[in-house]
């Protein structure tokens, strides 16, 4: 090469190269363990469908081993710097499957009320929509602790009402046990949602949108 010539700057990366290097930065381990929430919630669902008492203990099993899925994924995340748009977008959804799936199987069953669980329910939606409405707009809604703790309570209460009529050895009324935390949950889920909507409208005051 002369010595005149001048060096041409490498050219813009290829389609390919930059849906490999999209791929590699969202395959972290709190994605991963975020997918294997989303993978366990089919094996709960089979598992649970004909809940003998076995399947039945398995089954809640798996529901509490996906449930800390959701504890790890996002620490991980934030103690790794592991926090991608895809997580932010998957974590939130897995966290409805598996509760949801829950909430209609014991419905199914007659161990929850179903207006319970259309309450819970239309909650988990009304609050997507709100989320995703601000997110369109660049409104951030970061999570509120009165819906952490919701998640945990209804965590709790599902685990209780799906063993019920597995541990029948034991005294404690689980299935009041259980209603009676779930109530609870509804109750946090409705007073969680409502911050949820009043911080939307806040915002889109201070934004006047």
């Amino acid at each position: 090469m002369r010595a005149t010539e001048a060096i041409k700057p490498p050219g813009p990366p290829s389609r390919l190269t930059v849906t490999w290097l999209h791929i590699a930065t969202n395959v972290n381990l709190a994605n991963l363990l975020t997918f294997s929430r989303i993978l366990l919630i089919p094996v709960f669902v089979v598992l649970f469908a004909n809940p003998t008492p076995r399947r039945s203990l398995a089954a809640a099993l798996v529901f509490v081993v996906a449930a800390v899925t959701d504890l790890l994924d996002g620490y991980v995340a934030r103690r790794r710097g592991q926090i991608t748009k895809l997580g932010k977008l998957l974590d939130p959804i897995a966290d409805k499957l598996l509760v949801l799936s829950g909430l209609i199987l014991l419905v199914q069953f007659d161990r929850v009320a179903a207006l319970v669980a259309i309450v819970i329910i239309a909650r988990e939606v009304a609050v997507t929509g709100i989320r995703a409405i601000a997110a369109s707009e660049g409104i951030v809604l970061a999570a509120e602790t009165i819906g952490k703790w919701k998640m945990a309570v209804q965590v709790v209460a599902i685990v209780l009402l799906i063993v019920e009529g597995a541990l029948t050895s034991l005294t404690w009324p689980l299935h009041l046990l259980g209603t009676g935390l779930l109530y609870l949950a509804v109750v946090l889920a409705l007073v969680s949602g409502g911050q949820y909507l009043a911080n939307f409208w806040r915002q889109v005051a201070v934004k006047k949108l």
